[in-house]
């Protein structure tokens, strides 16, 4: 909805987002041509998930915080999982880690075919949804409910359902599928490896605005692979490097008036987390397969163009493909499921790369195992500022645009991140300024 003010200005206020998850608006006024505020309004409740993790077991994160996101659940088992077995002192398999790894590829994929389909290619071929852009891309549609259902079926056999996995636990998994039962996703993984190499180069010919943004990127950094279920450090375009144990050092959440989640800046400036991060800061641990697609999409080893941003979820799609295949590739029976974990007193942090960016758990527990604290930071909460300045962005650069089209590309603009709105609002601290 767009109206006039008396003064003269003009009001961009949109009170429902589509095609986003969760529930969430944006309010932008121009006066005399000029942007004046904008703003991300998060109208969800608060979901207290923090706080009523404390007084549990320390058992108990990976299957509560599942709960908190039906497409990516795995990314908060995988950060509560890592952070308790911190806490505790254990290490555990490579052959458990590789499992992780191949069920947050299964997480990405599912993810990923259906925000690039479904969410966000109707932004860039002029449909409202994916159900009027079936009609005349049904092929392409199709294509993305096959990619999708791979993703899934990842899920299921790994983490025993495709929502809220229900396999995982602080340790690894409670049992392992078999070679032959992995042996059976291959068809459709092969499939689907060839269908997403070939999305990167449909979605690449795409109408792009010109927009670049110079924000600080951080993402997972690990020596030997593309950052999903976990990294060794943080890394930033900024140059900070540091253990992921040190996160809370650097990231500060605070409250805005208009949002019932957090915001957060990093080294007290805003910062971005997600595809564009991750591949501008690991482009050099794509798989070669992956790195020749990208480039011949016409991307860098960087990208700024929050837009494009659907061609590097693409590429990453793509990766999640060629890596399950891989992982079935090294997998041999007869490993076990977990590793014993006992409670010890202690603090300790675990981290991963949800499909929308780097999120992190902080957990405190007693010797008796009873969360004594909890924080949850999900990247939807930490990308709030920078969705904020690319709408102050693209509502200047295309203020002289017609109220609709106008409308239209901020909106696109927040659908670029991908948002989980619903997991961004899991804040306790609740601040009422009366004035």
């Amino acid at each position: 909805m767009t109206h006039q003010l008396k003064d003269g200005g003009q009001v961009l206020n949109v009170g429902m987002l589509a095609r986003v998850e969760g529930e969430g608006g944006m309010h932008i006024e121009i006066k005399d041509r000029q942007v004046v505020s904008v703003k991300l309004n998060i109208f969800e409740p608060p979901r207290f998930y923090e706080g009523f993790l404390r007084g549990r077991k320390y058992t108990e994160p990976p299957d509560i915080t599942a709960r908190i996101c039906g497409i990516c659940p795995v990314a908060y088992q995988s950060a509560s999982t890592e952070a308790m077995e911190n806490i505790c002192g254990v290490t555990t398999t490579d052959e458990i880690q590789l499992m992780r790894r191949l069920l947050y590829c299964g997480e990405w994929i599912e993810s990923h075919a259906l925000h690039i389909f479904m969410l966000h290619a109707p932004d860039f071929l002029g449909y409202e949804s994916v159900l009027e852009m079936a009609k005349d891309h049904a092929d392409v549609v199709n294509m993305a409910l096959r990619l999708k259902k791979a993703g899934n079926d990842v899920m299921e056999l790994v983490g025993g359902r495709a929502i809220h996995p229900v396999n995982v636990k602080v340790g690894g998994f409670y049992r392992m599928p078999t070679l032959t039962q992995l042996e059976g996703l291959r068809p459709d993984l092969e499939r689907g490896l060839e269908d997403a190499l070939a999305a990167v180069q449909l979605v690449s010919t795409f109408d792009f605005p010109e927009m670049e943004q110079e924000y600080n990127y951080v993402s997972l950094r690990h020596p030997d692979w593309y950052p999903l279920e976990r990294g060794t450090e943080i890394v930033a375009t900024s140059g900070a490097r540091f253990p992921v144990a040190e996160i809370p050092q650097h990231v500060e959440e605070f409250h805005v008036e208009h949002s019932t989640a957090l915001h957060a800046r990093f080294d007290g400036e805003t910062f971005f987390v997600g595809p564009l991060a991750r591949y501008s800061l690991n482009f050099d641990q794509l798989s070669p397969r992956c790195q020749e697609a990208a480039l011949k999409a016409g991307l860098g080893e960087t990208c700024r163009n929050p837009f494009k941003s659907i061609i590097v979820r693409t590429v990453e799609l793509a990766y999640a493909f060629e890596e399950a295949l891989r992982i079935i590739d090294l997998w041999q029976d007869g490993h076990a499921p977990s590793v014993p974990v006992a409670p010890r007193a202690g603090e300790g942090i675990g981290a991963s790369e949800a499909p929308r960016g780097t999120i992190w758990h902080r957990y405190k527990i007693d010797a008796d195992g009873v969360i004594l604290d909890a924080q949850i930071v999900p990247p939807t909460s930490q990308n709030q500022a920078s969705i904020e300045a690319d709408l102050r962005l693209a509502a200047q650069q295309w203020v002289d645009l017609d109220d609709h089209t106008l409308t239209h590309r901020c909106e696109a603009a927040i659908r670029n991140y991908d948002p989980c709105i619903s997991c961004s609002t899991h804040f306790l601290d609740l601040r009422v300024k009366r004035s």
